[in-house]
């Protein structure tokens, strides 16, 4: 070959490989950890499931998604949510899409199927209108399944490529604050103490993950209830000081979590082929509310938007202006984090910072299972 022909070629390749760098801004796109991620949960990481519903849980206005890429997609904070975080630290380019817009090809990355208000129970939430409860959600996934199995052509390799994703649920919040600690809609605090409510939840819960390893899910992370007690609701309603957590809501929340994470224990003990982490958001959360500073937070007990009290009252009305220092704020309504705390909160998921951030491991340990 003659020399100008190879000075040529070493041209053009150098040529191509800018070129790749430049399309891919510097960097040269890695594959994801997980070739899907499947995620679900309630309005903390609805990402436009309840847009198109009868149902008053929505946030598919401003100032909603005032500082998302996207405005204003159903998503209850200013920005991103913590599985927006985790997606991106599992290495995905994208978004994961709601069930609600996700089609063909683009389900094998992975479907969002939370829906804001839902809960464990059926009931919870239903004074909000319509919402997709926990069943509902794992039955949305069953249908996903079916699409996979199409594209992939049998259902043993559909099988082979769920068993790699991983799988994050959230739910429970809603069966406390749009349930158990609402006596004037519901029974149920008047029908089971909170260590009989936590274990009905827990039972119900268990259904749900069987169906799940039933259909294809090896992976998963359950999400513990975070400190509803500390809610700017919560504090409008409860607190004497409107700073001070409600510790009646907080320590029925623990003993959720408690049992949770003793159901991580249980199913990795008779599920050889699977994998259950337990994260503990609440514990997470304390240290926000604990050492604000340290993280960059001034305000811990006020919305960024709402209405009365510690902004509290409700959600950010449409339209709304929201405070300008939205990276101080713990909480951006009455019952939603900020994109600054769901970034904190999304990272020591993915990665923990202390060991019991998660147990027995993290997410990032679990992709690579």
């Amino acid at each position: 070959m003659g020399g100008g022909v190879m000075r040529w070629m070493v041209a053009y390749c150098v040529v191509v490989a800018v070129a790749v760098c430049v399309h891919y801004g510097g960097v040269v796109a890695a594959e994801p950890q997980v070739p899907c991620y499947f995620i679900f949960g309630d309005s903390l990481v609805d990402n436009g499931n309840n847009n198109n519903i009868q149902s008053l849980a929505k946030a598919n206005y401003l100032p909603y998604g005032i500082d998302f890429q996207g405005g204003p997609t159903g998503r209850f904070s200013n920005g991103k949510t913590t599985v927006d975080v985790i997606a991106e630290l599992l290495g995905f380019d994208d978004n994961i899409p709601p069930y609600a817009s996700a089609r063909g090809q683009e389900i094998l990355k992975g479907v969002n199927y939370a829906s804001a208000a839902a809960g464990i129970r059926s009931e919870t939430g239903q004074q909000l209108g319509g919402r997709i409860d926990f069943a509902g959600q794992v039955n949305n996934y069953k249908n996903t399944v079916s699409q996979v199995v199409e594209i992939m052509g049998d259902q043993d390799s559909a099988a082979n490529y769920l068993k790699k994703c991983v799988y994050s649920i959230g739910v429970g919040s809603n069966d406390y604050l749009n349930n158990y600690f609402m006596p004037l809609y519901y029974s149920s605090s008047r029908q089971y103490s909170p260590e009989q409510y936590a274990d009905v939840l827990i039972q119900q819960y268990t259904e749900q993950l069987k169906n799940l390893y039933n259909f294809g899910a090896r992976k998963f992370a359950l999400i513990g209830v975070g400190q509803i007690g500390c809610s700017p609701n919560a504090l409008a309603q409860n607190s004497p000081d409107g700073s001070t957590c409600v510790q009646r809501i907080n320590s029925a929340n623990q003993i959720f979590n408690n049992k949770l994470r003793a159901l991580v224990d249980d199913f990795n003990n008779n599920n050889q082929d699977a994998k259950f982490i337990y994260i503990d958001a609440y514990g997470i959360f304390q240290d926000l509310i604990d050492n604000p500073s340290a993280f960059g937070f001034r305000v811990t007990n006020a919305g960024c938007c709402g209405v009365g009290r510690n902004n509290g009252q409700i959600t950010c009305l449409p339209l709304q202006t929201p405070c300008q220092n939205r990276n101080e704020h713990l909480f951006w309504d009455a019952f939603h984090p900020t994109e600054a705390a769901n970034i904190v909160v999304g990272r020591r998921s993915y990665s923990a910072q202390k060991a019991s951030d998660a147990y027995p491991f993290d997410i990032r340990r679990l992709a690579q299972l």
